[in-house]
Formats: C-alpha cells, sequence, structure tokens
C-alpha cells in the first residue's frame, strides 16, 4: 500500500470516461493456472533496551534499518524527497514498506503454493532480524501496539501519510490509531472472472469475522487489557465510515465491476501523486477529477495511475483491485502468518470448497452480519451469528478449508501439504483460545501484569 504503484506508458493514459476504470478492475481476471497467493504482514520495530519506537533518522533508526537491508541483501531502495522509504525487489515483486508510525512491512511476491509463502517469510524474518541485531532494534507482531502512545510514536516522512493523519480527524476517533498503533497480516487473492469474483468478495466479507476472531491478537492499549480480543478490529469501527465496513451493496442483485466502480467514486480522495510530491485534495471527489474539475487541479484529468492510488484508500474488510485483499486479520507470531493464506486459499480456490463456504453464509442478513462485525472484537469466538458460535463456523471453515489444500496436493518438506498451516488455527478452535486469550492468561498470570514481558517472550 504505502509504495507508490509502478509507473509504465499503460498507467499514465488519462482516463477519458468511466469504462476505463471498469476494465482496469476487469484486468485483473486471471486464467485458474495463473492464480497466485500474495501476503503481507506488518510488524511493530522498536528499540530492544529500551522498548521505545524506532525514529526514522539516527544510528538506530528506520532508515539505518532499511539501508542496511539494502546493502547486506540487494534491495533496491525506494526513496521519497531523498529518504529511503521503502525497498523493491525488481525481479521477485517482493517490496518492503513503512506504515505510517514505521510498522515495517513485507508485502510479499505473487507465490505459488504456501510452502513458497513460508520459505518467504522465514527469509524475511531472518533478513531483519540480522540487520535488526546490529542496530538494537527488535520485532513484535501483535495486532495493536500494547505500551506505546500514541503521541510517542514518530510519524514516517511520507507524503500520503501527513495528508492521511490530517483528514482522520475529521472522520473517526480511532483514524490515527489505527495509522500508528495497529498491524495487520494479509493474503491477496486473484478471481478468474466477473462472477468469480463476485462469489468470492461475498463469501469473504460474510466470513471475515470469523477470521478475526481466529487471528485476534491485541487484547493491551497502554499497559492494561483494554477489554477486546482484536482491538484492532474494533479501532476499524471508528475510522472513516466512507471507506470502511461490512458492504451491503456486494450481496445485492447485479453487483460487479461497475457497482464498486461506482463506490470507489463516492468515496472521498486523499491526494494526488505528482512529481514525486503528494498534492493534498483530501476530501475531494473522484468524479470531479474524472471531469476536469479538481479545484486543486483545474483542468486536470486523472490517469490510471490515479486511479490505482485511490483503490488503496478504501479499507473495508475485503478490497478489490486488480486482485482481492483479506484485511481481517491481527499481526501475530510467525505460525499465524502462514496460517491466513492457507484459511483464505482452502476456501477461495476450489469451487467445491468455495461453494461449502458460501453455504455457511448464504442465508445471513445485511443485519446479522453487521452484528456479527461489531461483537467479534469483545468476544471472538465466542460471538454468535444465526443461533451459531463462531467457534463452531471456524470449525466448518477450516475443515473445509483443509479438504481443498489437500486436494491441491502441494507437498513440502518432510511430505507435508499445505495444510499443516492450518494446524495452528486448528488448536484455537479445539481449545477455545486464540493467541489473545494466551496473552491475557501470561499477563494474569506469571507476568504478573507487567505487559512489557511480551517484547522478550513475543519478539520475533
Amino acid at each position: 500500500m504505502s509504495i507508490p504503484s509502478p509507473d509504465s506508458p499503460r498507467t499514465r493514459a488519462v482516463v477519458e470516461d468511466r469504462r476505463q476504470l471498469v476494465e482496469y478492475l476487469e484486468d485483473g481476471c486471471k486464467p485458474r493456472e495463473s492464480w497466485r497467493i500474495g501476503t503481507e504482514h506488518e510488524k511493530f520495530a522498536f528499540l530492544t533496551d529500551t522498548l521505545e519506537p524506532v525514529p526514522y533518522d539516527g544510528e538506530r533508526s528506520i532508515r539505518a534499518l532499511l539501508e542496511g537491508l539494502r546493502d547486506r541483501f540487494g534491495w533496491q531502495g525506494v526513496t521519497e524527497n531523498g529518504r529511503t522509504i521503502g525497498l523493491h525487489d525488481a525481479e521477485g515483486g517482493a517490496s518492503i514498506s513503512l506504515e505510517p508510525g514505521g510498522q515495517f512491512e513485507l508485502s510479499g511476491a505473487p507465490l505459488h503454493c504456501l510452502q513458497e509463502t513460508c520459505e518467504e517469510v522465514h527469509d524475511h524474518l531472518a533478513q531483519v532480524r540480522e540487520i535488526g541485531d546490529r542496530l538494537g532494534i527488535g520485532f513484535l507482531g501483535l495486532g495493536f501496539n500494547p505500551l506505546w502512545r500514541r503521541q510517542d510514536i514518530p510519524i514516517m516522512p511520507k507524503g500520503r501519510y501527513k495528508i492521511m493523519y490530517d483528514y482522520m480527524a475529521k472522520k473517526g476517533n480511532l483514524g490515527r490509531d489505527m495509522m500508528l498503533r495497529s498491524c495487520t497480516v494479509q493474503v491477496n487473492v486473484d478471481f478468474g472472472s466477473e462472477a468469480d469474483m463476485v462469489k468470492k468478495l461475498r463469501t469473504s466479507i460474510a466470513l471475515q469475522p470469523i477470521a478475526t476472531a481466529l487471528f485476534a491478537c491485541s487484547p493491551f492499549t497502554e499497559g492494561k487489557p483494554n477489554g477486546f480480543k482484536s482491538f484492532r478490529s474494533e479501532i476499524w469501527r471508528d475510522t472513516d465510515p466512507d471507506r470502511t465496513g461490512m458492504l451491503p451493496f456486494v450481496f445485492e442483485d447485479g453487483f460487479g465491476f461497475e457497482k464498486w466502480v461506482d463506490f470507489a467514486l463516492d468515496v472521498p480522495m486523499y491526494f494526488v501523486y505528482r512529481d514525486g510530491n503528494y498534492i493534498d485534495v483530501s476530501g475531494q471527489s473522484f468524479r470531479d477529477f474524472l471531469a476536469g474539475c479538481l479545484p486543486q487541479l483545474p483542468g486536470v484529468r486523472p490517469t490510471i495511475k490515479d486511479w490505482s492510488d485511490h483503490l488503496t484508500t478504501i479499507f473495508p474488510e475485503v478490497r478489490i483491485k486488480q486482485y482481492m485483499e483479506m484485511r481481517g486479520a491481527d499481526a501475530g507470531p510467525w505460525r499465524t502468518l502462514c496460517a491466513l493464506p492457507a484459511f483464505w486459499v482452502g476456501l477461495l480456490y476450489d469451487d467445491s470448497a468455495l461453494d461449502a463456504a458460501w453455504d455457511l453464509a448464504k442465508d445471513w442478513t445485511a443485519d446479522q452480519r453487521q452484528q456479527l462485525r461489531d461483537t467479534v472484537p469483545a468476544l471472538g469466538l465466542e460471538a454468535e451469528i444465526a443461533g451459531r458460535s463462531v467457534r463452531e463456523i471456524a470449525a466448518d471453515c477450516l475443515s473445509i478449508s483443509r479438504a481443498a489444500l489437500l486436494e491441491r496436493k502441494n507437498v513440502g518438506c518432510k511430505g507435508r501439504t499445505e495444510a499443516q498451516f492450518l494446524d495452528v488455527l486448528d488448536e484455537f478452535v479445539e481449545t477455545g483460545q486464540t493467541r489473545a486469550d494466551e496473552l491475557l492468561e501470561l499477563y494474569h498470570g506469571s507476568w504478573d501484569g507487567d505487559v512489557s514481558r511480551v517484547y522478550r517472550d513475543f519478539a520475533f
């Protein structure tokens, strides 16, 4: 999300009418043999001696970390106004970027199987630990920072983040917390056609709270329990109603790419990126931009790249670009980073599994889906919908996903299939205890109320 999207003659093409915006999404349709898995995961960087946030500049800094990775492992630097703000692997397609509060994100390459995802995660964490150890910087995978106050976190020097930070205060109470104090793990998946996109989108939006419950890992705020299993998920309920939510229109008859475009056109803009600079157009209409009537750029029409950038500023539970992003899970320990893509690939990349997953949710009403979304952050696996607990539904989802992953027959180390990555989620369902529950148990037990122990016991 955070690195400017690639520029090319095609993306520089000026958009003459709305149909080009629809065609941009349609171009994401791929044959099944071209479907890939892209995993993104964020983590908090912290100073190992003080447990404080890492500044951008200085001897022990985010900048030193990025440049150390660049020089040691051959990444290509991505700069903005002379500052290194990300890294890119042109050959493999992966990138490393910074979230607003210095959260370190790997946007993984599009890979064929989950074993490759596992190797990518392992290699990335080994690289950041090697450079981080030299600098006295550690990394923590949680959905929300357990200690830091918002005002103590430095904002990374990226133009889009200043615009977003200023605008967030106008639209909700927790948007700045989302920017500075939260971390997620996501998986990007492909679709084969408009009909396939619609079915996957409906299924994944409806079941996204199930993933939220399974991956809940953010029960602390500023050193104390906050009353939630996934406070990161709760934050999104009070960030910006114009660009978040469960999107009831997706479940209406006639939904497709055109209606997604209409939705996106009505989401207020943040910025326009021109000549290496972000122009603040926050709150303005992309429809006006399309007509050449944007006040900050009179007579200028958007390019395809502007449209692509705008799509990255929409934050529903599942997002459509030229692929589909699952956005409901907290960041967490290593095992859960590989479990999220396993969960969704199993449910969405096999036709029978997709049918079975949709059968679990197809009779839920919009009100029921919303109530589930509203209650899961606090209740986790104990939340209910249509007379069933999330724990029961999660067990069904995992059974469907496991069967589909076994059917893919991708065999890796020691003859194990992709289904192995679901084992940690099966443990959560069997015990009824997620990572959030484990953390709370430690807090009230051996940690003796000292949340800082999470940095010792759970850092990568």
